[in-house]
């Protein structure tokens, strides 16, 4: 597109000084005629650029113009740099395209300040991925996605734990957790959450629908969350925590200490810790071998000590 191509001349003039038709042609891919043709187009429309000939002459803009092309200040600049691409990028089909405009962003910003952004980027990497990356795939997301953009009904098939089901809904919004994608979307008048790798077939209908006018995406997604982890199953245990072990249990996703007292100068800890059932409380003392051992209640000691007697026999103890 020509618009794009005067505005990355302009950019490399003012950042890079003066630069040959030759140059230009190299970096932006094109004829040295083409760029002539261009030069002409910026002056007509008011640039201040010239032409200097001779061994060191080449396209220049008159001293002292510069253009404010992005408003923005060091600072932001830097801030918006720090964003690197990602799978949830590739997914969307836009991995490309950030590349593309991370280059214009980092031309349009003065000679020392890019120094200070690669500076930055080679430092500071942020990866919002975990170790434990997810295997779903999501060949419907480009499907769903249109829908979102243009706001256009969406017809969908999901699998349910029991069935399958069919629906039209009005897609609200697109939201990544970690590796993992999710539908925002209106049905009549309640808002629901669908996990895009269980959907089976979808399809972009022709009506058209109004958003409501209040809805914020990252709101609702906040108060989603919020109601989900409320809604979760609480399942208390007083634990016998070894000191060495006690930093790991405090990193546990799905354990939750409420309180910590200790005992007797040893070293161990009583710890009163939320699980959400007695299996996945049962699984997790057992991976910590002798550095916990279970209080109360009776229940979940009993369970751990017949799995425990499981695996003796297992081995031959």
């Amino acid at each position: 597109m020509r618009a794009d191509r005067l505005l990355s001349i302009l950019l490399h003039l003012q950042n890079h000084g003066r630069m040959t038709a030759r140059q230009l042609a190299e970096k932006l891919e094109v004829s040295e005629r083409t760029i002539h043709r261009d030069m002409e187009a910026l002056s007509a429309a008011g640039v201040p650029v010239y032409a200097e000939r001779g061994s060191a002459g080449g396209w220049a803009l008159a001293e002292g113009y510069r253009s404010n092309l992005t408003g923005l200040k060091t600072d932001e600049l830097q801030s918006l740099l720090l964003s690197s691409p990602s799978a949830l990028l590739h997914d969307l089909g836009l991995r490309d395209e950030y590349e593309q405009a991370f280059r214009k962003l980092l031309s349009a910003l003065p000679e020392s300040v890019q120094q200070d952004a690669w500076h930055v980027r080679q430092r500071l990497h942020i990866d919002g991925a975990g170790w434990h990356e997810s295997d779903e795939s999501f060949p419907l997301l480009a499907t769903i996605q249109d829908a979102v953009w243009l706001a256009r009904k969406l017809w969908v098939r999901y699998q349910r734990e029991d069935a399958l089901v069919e629906r039209i809904v009005h897609p609200l919004g697109l939201v990544a957790k970690r590796s993992v994608w999710y539908l925002v979307a209106q049905v009549d008048a309640d808002k629901r959450t669908y996990r895009i790798s269980r959907f089976t077939e979808a399809r972009v209908l022709e009506e058209s629908f109004e958003r409501p006018a209040d809805f914020d995406l990252a709101s609702y997604w906040e108060e989603s969350t919020r109601q989900f982890q409320a809604s979760l199953p609480r399942y208390p245990a007083l634990l016998r925590v070894r000191a060495e072990a006690l930093s790991r249990l405090k990193q546990e996703r799905y354990a939750k200490i409420a309180s910590i007292q200790s005992v007797d100068n040893s070293n161990w800890v009583e710890a009163e810790v939320e699980f959400h059932t007695l299996d996945s409380a049962c699984a997790l003392v057992l991976g910590y071998g002798p550095a916990v051992e279970v209080l109360q209640p009776d229940e979940l000691r009993a369970e751990v000590v017949a799995n425990a007697a499981g695996i003796l026999r297992l081995y031959g103890g």
